[in-house]
């Protein structure tokens, strides 16, 4: 499958690209600096451009067969950065006629679904007092995708941290058996499985240990 990574540089973005090169995907890793990214693949291109840019993200999307976005907030932030890379991600997609989009946000974006704990209820009172705008900008990206017509699955996560790729991990919502942390190589594994298997089709999963 070719398909686009936005957010391709670190994190999640970055285990995404190496799982699907290794699974025999073409990748275009959609990267603000070229020059920083250091993987090399003859089924990798790496698309220089930045998601807040709405030509670029179009340029990015033209010809592929899906689109996954793994985009996180920056560090200083930058407004409204989540939700304008979204509708730009939208608006490439509707263009060129592509309908499979999985993308990942925080598990602190609620859903209707979700039954938090009192550990969860803390991290989310900690993350609107310390983080809000980075909060309320995630939340409004995953409206802008729900509000799409496209074939969406938002991933969602708990925290993330470095770790082996086991492939084996819980989904669902959050809950009293959800857990609070899961590595970004597992993170990447459900998206890619997601990508195919659209088992969560117009859904928001939380995937954890």
């Amino acid at each position: 499958m070719k398909i686009v990574v936005f957010g391709a540089s670190r994190g999640v973005g970055l285990e995404v690209v190496k799982q699907a090169l290794e699974a025999g995907h073409t990748v275009t890793a959609f990267v603000r600096s070229p020059e920083k990214f250091t993987i090399k693949d003859a089924n990798l291109i790496v698309f220089k451009g930045d998601s807040m840019d709405a030509d670029a993200v179009k340029k990015a999307i033209a010809g592929q067969e899906a689109v996954i976005s793994a985009l996180g907030p920056t560090r200083p932030p930058v407004p409204h950065m989540m939700e304008t890379s979204a509708k730009n991600i939208v608006a490439g997609m509707k263009k060129h006629g592509i309908r499979r989009l999985v993308s990942t946000t925080g598990a602190g974006v609620r859903q209707p679904e979700d039954k938090p704990k009192f550990i969860d209820h803390f991290i989310g009172f900690l993350l609107n007092l310390l983080a809000k705008d980075v909060v309320l900008d995630s939340a409004e990206n995953v409206k802008v995708i729900q509000a799409s017509e496209l074939d969406w699955t938002v991933v969602r996560y708990p925290r993330l941290m470095d770790g082996e790729h086991m492939g084996q991990y819980q989904v669902g919502y959050v809950s009293k058996s959800s857990g609070t942390q899961l590595s970004r190589a597992d993170g990447a594994d459900f998206v890619l499985k997601e990508l195919t298997e659209l088992k969560w089709l117009k859904k928001l999963p939380v995937a954890s240990y």
